[in-house]
Parts: structure tokens; C-alpha cells; sequence
């Protein structure tokens, strides 16, 4: 019988926070499947095991009921369930996400939003992207997309970073639960009130095509996929935004080569390759397996780390590196399996295709000062949390 997956005690959250991917390379390298006590999960730091678990969830159960998720969210989501339930309340909202409304009603709302809140910042100072810009754009387009255009961008912003921390938190500190229960009661407070607008004038917004659906899923899940997207919806626009901005402006040699080509989408690939804004994934062992020659026994919790996986020595080289123009290099930053990112093509529309080349247009020397002041933060969500951009 193999032998249970090495234990390791050293590794801190705190560390995880604040810089995981020296401890992911040296697990790659080590001990590709450890024990991390910290975080009472089976770390999986190779491409090949955290695909492999993702595209088999009979064997490998997103229904983890030791993850913070639940009492985050008050609710139990379609991100911890399986098959026919998680189905169901995925194609809830998938209306709103269908080809035809994103290019003919999403894109041209995010155009707008980019323009405006790009064409309102001041040309020659220092902004703080984080703050003032990249947050807002992803908050407000989302607001549209969901069919909560009544709230404000600061409050998108704090309900998104309020759940995402809640869900994040492994160690089941109090003040992050008590920050995500403020952002559920103001949420639904805020969705109670727009309920009547949706029953009277039915659109293709995510929160209209659930209440208004034939055989609609029930209110609290409705409730719930909408705490969802809020939680992804931000925070990995913003952070793809931020990432791939600190990646062109400190390799100046690509981002002239990226504005001569318009290469905006590789750019984008290539940003949430590096640093994959939504980090690790949770899942419950339904039954006794191994995994790289060692036991999983069933009712563990694997924890797939897809930003480990992305830069995986048997998948990319030299993948610590940023690199628009290396070689094709495959990540799993939307995740695979049943539980891809449903809003996979907005994001791409939103930061390739509208964000980015607006902002180029508008600040073709933008720069980025001291790249030494940028502060990344995250574990199970990473991106810069300061980005000071010299506008020009």
C-alpha cells in the first residue's frame, strides 16, 4: 500500500499570503503532493494532478464541507456542488452569458465604462491602480451584467473583497466572517429592493434571467450564484488587469512590441498565466486513491494550486518569467472540468480587447515609477493590492 503524502508544518498562511511561489517551486520539486498543515489540505502543485482532479469530480468532489465558503456565503453555492445540482444552477445564469448578449450587449457597456473611466484620470500625476481604476472598470461592468446597476462601485468592490476573503480564510479567523456577513445582509438588502424591476422589465442581466426564468432555481441560490459572481467577477478582472499591466511596464522591450502588434489578448494570457488571480481550488476525496505514489485517503481535502501548475517546470519554461512571446504555453487559470469559469469570454473581452487598448490609446507612455512600491498579497486570490502608474 503506498504511503500517505509527506507532512509539512512549516509552511505558514501568513507566507502563503504574502509570497507562495517560492514554497511552490521547491513542493514541485520536493514533494509535488504534501500535507500543509496549516491549511489542513494535500497541497497538488503539478499541472498534470491538479488537471487530472479537476476533470474527474466523481473521484474528486467540489462538496467540501470543511471549506470557509458555506459560512461565507450563507449559502451552499454551485461552486461546492456536483453534477445534476451544480448543473442546474450554473445554466440559471447562463443566458447572461450567452455569445450573442455578451458581444451585443456587455461589450458595448464595457466600452463605454473603459472610456469613461479612463478618460476621467489625470494625465501626468501618479495614480494607484488598484484604488482608483482597475477595481472600479471590473465593478462597474459587472454591476451592469448582474442587473445591479443601483450599487455603487465602492460597495461592489468591499462586498467582493469582503466574500473572497471569507471564503479565503482557511484559518477560520473571526473578522473576515463578520466582514462577509455585512456584505450578505447589504447584498440582500440591496437585491430584495430590485426585485420588482426585474419582474416588470425582463433583460438579459444575470439577476433578471434567474427571477424570471419558467422553472427559476430557488431565491436563496439565486441570491447565492449572484454573491458568486460578485466574489470572481471582480477581483479576477482587476487582478488580470493589474498583473499584466506590472508585467508589459517592467519588460518595456514586449509592451513595444505587444502596442506595434495590438497582441492585447497575449498580453492578457500571459498576465493571468504568471499570476493566476483565482490561486487554488478545493476538493473532497470521495474514496481511496493515489496521486503521484502517494494515498489520498478518502474524505481528505486536495487543494489544486493552479498557480503552481501554471508555471510547472513539464508544462512551461522558465515559467517564473513573464513572457508574451514564449512558446504556447497552456494554463488553468479558468480552471477545467465542469466548473470552468462560466465568465471566462467576458473577462477576456473585457481587460484584451477593451481595457487595455483604451488605455495604451489614451496613456501611451504610462509608466510604472518604482516597481519596488507594488505590494502583491493573496493565497487563495493574488494580485497586486498597490499599483502606483505614472500617467503619460
Amino acid at each position: 500500500m503506498a504511503d500517505f503524502a509527506p507532512l509539512d508544518e512549516t509552511i505558514t498562511l501568513d507566507a502563503l499570503d504574502c509570497d507562495p511561489f517560492p514554497i511552490y517551486r521547491r513542493l514541485r520539486a520536493e514533494a509535488p503532493v504534501c500535507r500543509v498543515k496549516a491549511t489542513g489540505r494535500t497541497f497538488l502543485t503539478r499541472a498534470a494532478d491538479t488537471k487530472y482532479v479537476k476533470d474527474n469530480p466523481k473521484l474528486f468532489s467540489s462538496d467540501d464541507p470543511n471549506t470557509p465558503m458555506k459560512r461565507a456565503f450563507w449559502a451552499h453555492t454551485l461552486m461546492r456542488k456536483d453534477g445534476a445540482a451544480h448543473q442546474r444552477e450554473r445554466m440559471a445564469m447562463a443566458p447572461a452569458f450567452a455569445a450573442r448578449v455578451i458581444r451585443d450587449e456587455w461589450v458595448p457597456r464595457y466600452q463605454q465604462i473603459a472610456e469613461e473611466y479612463i478618460g476621467r484620470l489625470p494625465r501626468g500625476e501618479v495614480v494607484d491602480f488598484f484604488n482608483l481604476v482597475s477595481g472600479a472598470y471590473a465593478a462597474r461592468g459587472l454591476a451592469v451584467l448582474l442587473g445591479m446597476e443601483e450599487a455603487s462601485d465602492e460597495h461592489m468592490m468591499e462586498w467582493s473583497q469582503a466574500l473572497i476573503e471569507g471564503a479565503g480564510n482557511f484559518g477560520w479567523r473571526d473578522a473576515p466572517f463578520e466582514r462577509a456577513d455585512r456584505a450578505n445582509e447589504a447584498i440582500h438588502t440591496l437585491l430584495d429592493s430590485l426585485q420588482g424591476r426585474h419582474r416588470v422589465a425582463p433583460n438579459n442581466s444575470a439577476f433578471s434571467v434567474m427571477l424570471n426564468a419558467e422553472d427559476p432555481i430557488p431565491e436563496k441560490q439565486i441570491y447565492a450564484n449572484i454573491k458568486i459572481a460578485i466574489g470572481g467577477g471582480i477581483n479576477e478582472p482587476r487582478d488580470a488587469i493589474n498583473t499584466t499591466l506590472f508585467g508589459l511596464l517592467t519588460n518595456p522591450e514586449q509592451l513595444a512590441v505587444v502596442k506595434r502588434n495590438g497582441d492585447w489578448d497575449m498580453a492578457f494570457e500571459e498576465g493571468i498565466r504568471w499570476v493566476a488571480p483565482i490561486s487554488v481550488s478545493s476538493r473532497l476525496v470521495t474514496e481511496d486513491t493515489e496521486i503521484q505514489g502517494c494515498l489520498i485517503p478518502k474524505g481528505d481535502t486536495v487543494m489544486t494550486i493552479q498557480a503552481s501548475a501554471n508555471r510547472d517546470e513539464e508544462v512551461v519554461e522558465n515559467g517564473e518569467v513573464f513572457d508574451v512571446y514564449r512558446a504556447k504555453a497552456p494554463h488553468q487559470s479558468f480552471g477545467n472540468g465542469p466548473h470552468f469559469c462560466q465568465g471566462m469570454h467576458v473577462a477576456r473581452r473585457a481587460v484584451a480587447q477593451i481595457f487595455l487598448p483604451v488605455l495604451f490609446d489614451r496613456f501611451p507612455n504610462l509608466s510604472l515609477p518604482d516597481p519596488s512600491a507594488v505590494v502583491w498579497k493573496g493565497f487563495g486570490f493574488r494580485g497586486p493590492v498597490t499599483l502606483p502608474i505614472l500617467l503619460a
